[in-house]
């Protein structure tokens, strides 16, 4: 008997992660509650287990007196004397307790003690398991969707996906295979309640510390993300060794990493950008894949102006405004766009500190100490070196 509950014992601990300690401190509790359902009250009741062999013992410590009042708590010296003759009155002698002679009552409740104790473990270690997960991202299965939420089974347990999590115009289907992004872990009578997100920048930073091994060893610092789900994604990059180009290793030979994630995400574009710790620069490439003429970044207002060419006006704004507004989440910085001919109107280029020059159409910083000033000369095919991706993947 004691070897099957040794046996039951380690298949408990090794499929639901709780400790053999804490199942047996369980029965030892469960024990005692079936001693007090028995007998009344089991104040003086001890229960010893081997826990090697799973062996275990019930006895009563019972005072040795010479007329018993109480016969829980009291044996007479005569019974004391006959089990060793060296006890005397006052000494406190063990009694074992039979277990096989509780009641089905007390028998049924000590199972419930242990039953429960199993639960609440098991719930426990289930919660710690994923709370250590947060902000990670998980592979699951879409069960169900639950009005416009989905039900996604993780494994042991199941998440739900928020419809506010959920990008527009994504639908799933039953026994689909997707990956999300753990968002919040409670803890809750009925387990933990995980929420997971679809939306969430997180994501796709997670994503590429899964594809890309210098991401994830650290040799590639992802410094910055700015995304709107399900259309556009821009990431800042930097790279901690000299040797290593960080678009590059992010794109992957023949764009095969970031393909990986852009189908992950389902046809979401991903704008791959260098980081620098120069504003004007940092600006400059995150308007990628538009070309800049001058920027001009103001660190204590967070604020830019960035000259475009006239041709490129539409390209840096993009589509509803989403480039510059990306490339302003990106960045940190109020990024106001002026066309060249704009500002040759309004007089940006005085008011900058740049000079414009008519026969070649360049321009010259008058030297702002106060502003990060980065300026081009008009030859945009050798000054910008734009790294693409069938269109979506911009350095």
């Amino acid at each position: 008997m004691n070897k099957e509950l040794l046996e039951a014992l380690n298949i408990l601990e090794k499929e639901n992660n709780i400790s053999k300690d804490t199942l047996l401190e369980a029965i030892e509790n469960s024990l005692i509650t079936a001693c007090k359902n028995h007998f009344g009250k089991a104040d003086n009741v001890k229960v010893s287990i081997n826990r090697e062999t799973c062996d275990f013992n019930v006895y009563a410590e019972k005072e040795v007196v010479e007329t018993v009042e109480d016969p829980l708590l009291q044996i007479s010296l005569a019974e004391a004397k006959m089990t060793d003759p060296k006890y005397d009155i006052g000494d406190v002698i063990q009694t074992t307790i039979d277990s096989k002679k509780f009641g089905r009552i007390a028998t049924q409740n000590a199972k419930n003690v242990i039953l429960q104790k199993i639960r609440e473990e098991g719930r426990k270690s289930l919660f710690n398991d994923w709370y250590c997960q947060e902000r990670e991202v998980v592979p699951g299965i879409v069960q169900r969707y639950l009005g416009r939420n989905v039900s996604i089974n993780l494994g042991k347990v199941d998440a739900i996906l928020n419809e506010t999590e959920m990008v527009k115009g994504e639908v799933f289907k039953p026994t689909e295979r997707i990956k999300v992004l753990v968002l919040e872990v409670k803890d809750t009578p009925k387990g933990p309640r995980i929420s997971v997100s679809r939306t969430h920048p997180d994501l796709v930073k997670r994503l590429f510390e899964s594809e890309v091994a210098e991401v994830k060893d650290g040799t590639v610092e992802i410094k910055a993300i700015a995304r709107e789900a399900g259309s556009r994604t821009k990431i800042a990059v930097k790279s901690n060794d000299s040797n290593v180009d960080p678009v590059g290793a992010c794109v992957g030979l023949n764009g095969a990493r970031v393909n990986f994630i852009v189908s992950e995400l389902r046809g979401e574009k991903i704008d791959i950008i260098n980081w620098d710790d120069n504003p004007a620069y940092l600006i400059e490439n995150a308007l990628s894949p538009a070309k800049v003429i001058c920027v001009v970044a103001d660190e204590e207002s967070k604020e830019a102006q960035v000259i475009v060419p006239d041709y490129q006006l539409s390209l840096a704004i993009g589509k509803e405004g989403q480039n510059a507004r990306l490339a302003a989440r990106l960045t940190g910085f109020k990024i106001d766009i002026k066309s060249e001919t704009q500002a040759r109107e309004l007089g940006l280029f005085e008011e900058l500190g740049l000079e414009y020059q008519e026969e070649n159409a360049g321009y010259e910083s008058y030297g702002n100490v106060q502003d990060e000033v980065h300026g081009y000369e008009p030859k945009f095919e050798n000054d910008y070196q734009e790294s693409s991706l069938e269109g979506d993947h911009q350095e």
